[in-house]
């Protein structure tokens, strides 16, 4: 068995006194695993770190078993992402979020969307903005999409405002406004709102994040036992200490 692909590297976990085993997200192969040869030496370190993208093939003798990687580097990004704690927290996250994922099915778009995300990582406000959206792809994929194009009472696409936390449907202000209080803002840069020309802030962006956490984590959390990454969490707390 073979196949070549591109790949993001996840993990790397050490095997042996030379070798490690890689976690990579493949553009068609999906999350995979597998072992590289010589992957401790001077040489493969600086390719084995997590963000990075490189050419890959794998082989084994048959489909089910771990395999082993041939490694050519692509863009190695990892040195720029160790420059700023934002940076850090954003590889971990979309990390995590990938490992919710099956192993070994594809999902190029969420492949595509990650490399989006880590090439805006040097800026907190726009990769904040980035991964909201990776997290609504990520529902889309896992089967818990929300629809936020038009309001789930009426009908219409104008003045969208909420998110029922039952449905996941939009609201209109006119039909939401009795029940304002219990439901979740939707930001103007979500989907049915969004507009090039509006800044987004802070305040939209936490919300943002409140949005997608709450259907993570009831529909994928807590079903599993696991809890949102501490990366997570920490992203959005050092978002909303930029406007104290």
């Amino acid at each position: 068995m073979e196949w070549k692909d591109h790949a993001l590297v996840l993990g790397v976990r050490n095997h042996g006194e030379t070798s490690a085993i890689v976690e990579l997200m493949t553009r068609e192969h999906g999350r995979h695993l597998g072992l590289v040869r010589g992957g401790r030496s001077r040489k493969m370190r600086p390719v084995l770190q997590s963000g990075n993208l490189i050419h890959v093939t794998w082989r084994a003798r048959l489909d089910e078993h771990l395999g082993y990687y041939l490694i050519e580097p692509d863009k190695l990004r990892a040195a720029s992402l160790m420059t700023a704690r934002s940076s850090l927290f954003t590889i971990q996250i979309l990390a995590a979020h990938l490992r919710l994922l099956a192993e070994r099915d594809a999902h190029a778009p969420m492949y595509e969307a990650a490399n989006i995300v880590l090439d805006h990582a040097h800026d907190p406000l726009i990769c904040a903005r980035l991964i909201i959206r990776f997290e609504l792809a990520l529902l889309e994929e896992l089967g818990f999409g929300l629809n936020l194009t038009q309001c789930v009472v009426s009908g219409t696409k104008q003045d969208l405002k909420w998110v029922s936390p039952k449905s996941g449907c939009a609201v209109c202000e006119k039909e939401g406004q009795p029940w304002a209080a219990s439901l979740l803002t939707l930001p103007h840069f979500m989907p049915g709102r969004e507009s090039s020309d509006v800044l987004v802030s802070t305040e939209e962006l936490i919300s943002g994040f409140t949005l997608t956490g709450h259907f993570l984590e009831r529909n994928v959390y807590i079903p599993r036992a696991i809890r949102a990454p501490d990366e997570r969490v920490k992203f959005i707390d050092d978002l909303g200490k930029q406007n104290q």
